[in-house]
């Protein structure tokens, strides 16, 4: 019985240090008491009735063996009942000093490779980064065991295996660093001036904003011209800063500037863009001002049909009705030699937004 309840209590232990969420303890409990109170019994048979052959010696005796053959029982039916999930758990608990041994190990093999590495590597900010963090991920796998938490030991194991592999595949890039380096900026030098030969096409699609269109159909992008030279500047002065880091030998520093210059870039195409595709937009809409519309209305139309054939008219309907006004309020806004389309357009969208909400809610109540 001793053996068995051993057995069953550590696995029980081995659940609750590595999986809290399943303490078995409650259901260990009964089987662990019957133990207790077998053992007790015969102990004190033992003390009371060692060499006795009396009738209530041998009563005692037999009671005491009754009792131990029912709590080894007992403690076979909770050790059946969960038998995979404490002899797993007592596995995994009995590996967690070979896992910390095994992870060090690649740590340690991770950072002599290193060492032994072309001394330029060793200084990319990749490498050191990667080097820290082994560092850091042992000191932290070292903690967990002296603390005896194998669950806290088990993931910082882990841990520094994924560190070990960060820093090997930092150190297997370092080589091609420089060509990255070298194309990258031949490429971002040619961005440059295909986003200068968009930028050049600003200017004039702003002022046709401004001729053919209401003011207010542009006011909003008024500032994106001077916004998107300095983002052009700016990629100029990090493609410069990055030719200087390659020419010194830090390709990663110079990768991070060019990064840098492409969002720059990326900032400034979208600032152009908008006031191209502002101009073609509003001379869509220009050339057929209800096709927008009509695609709204019709939108609508479902919406109703939709609140009809629920059963929803009362709770939507006049909700939907509303909508119909505020089309027609847009519509009829469309006056003067040069309407406000774009505002035009922003409230068609407002109102198609709020129709969508509508219909969404309207088929998630009739779930």
């Amino acid at each position: 019985m001793d053996k068995r309840q051993s057995i069953a209590s550590t696995g029980v232990d081995a659940v609750r240090a590595l999986t809290p969420e399943r303490d078995l303890r409650r259901q260990w409990a009964a089987a662990e008491k019957a133990c207790f109170d077998a053992g007790a019994a015969y102990l004190a048979a033992v003390e009371q009735f060692d060499g006795l052959t009396t009738t209530q010696a041998q009563a005692a005796f037999q009671n005491a063996a009754r009792a131990l053959v029912d709590a080894a029982a007992e403690v076979d039916r909770f050790y059946g009942a969960h038998r995979d999930e404490l002899e797993q758990a007592r596995s995994a608990l009995a590996a967690t000093p070979r896992l910390a041994q095994e992870a060090k190990a690649l740590a340690e093999k991770s950072q002599l490779a290193v060492a032994s590495a072309d001394p330029a590597f060793v200084d990319y900010p990749s490498v050191r980064s990667a080097f820290r963090t082994v560092d850091d991920a042992v000191t932290s796998l070292d903690s967990a065991m002296a603390s005896r938490d194998p669950l806290a030991a088990r993931s910082a194991a882990a841990q520094v295996r994924e560190a070990a592999a960060a820093l090997d595949e930092a150190l297997a890039a370092a080589p091609r660093r420089v060509t990255e380096a070298t194309s990258a900026l031949a490429s971002v030098r040619t961005r440059v001036e295909a986003v200068r030969t968009r930028f050049a096409r600003l200017a004039p699609a702003f002022s046709t904003l401004l001729r053919e269109f209401n003011a207010a159909s542009s006011a909003d992008l008024s500032h994106n011209e001077r916004a998107s030279a300095r983002h052009i500047e700016q990629a100029d002065e990090d493609l410069s800063a990055a030719r200087a880091s390659s020419g010194s030998g830090n390709p990663e520093e110079a990768l991070e500037y060019i990064a840098q210059a492409r969002a720059h870039l990326a900032d400034a195409e979208k600032l152009v863009d908008a006031v191209t595709d502002r101009v073609e937009r509003l001379r869509e809409v220009k050339a057929d001002p209800t096709k927008t519309e009509h695609a709204v209305r019709f939108k609508l139309r479902d919406a109703q049909q939709l609140a009809l054939n629920r059963g929803l008219v009362a709770e939507w309907g006049s909700v939907l009705d509303a909508q119909l006004a505020r089309i027609d309020r847009a519509n009829a806004a469309l006056t003067g030699a040069h309407p406000d389309y774009w505002s035009y357009l922003q409230d068609l969208k407002s109102i198609s937004g709020f129709i969508t909400g509508v219909i969404d809610r309207m088929r998630g109540s009739a779930r």
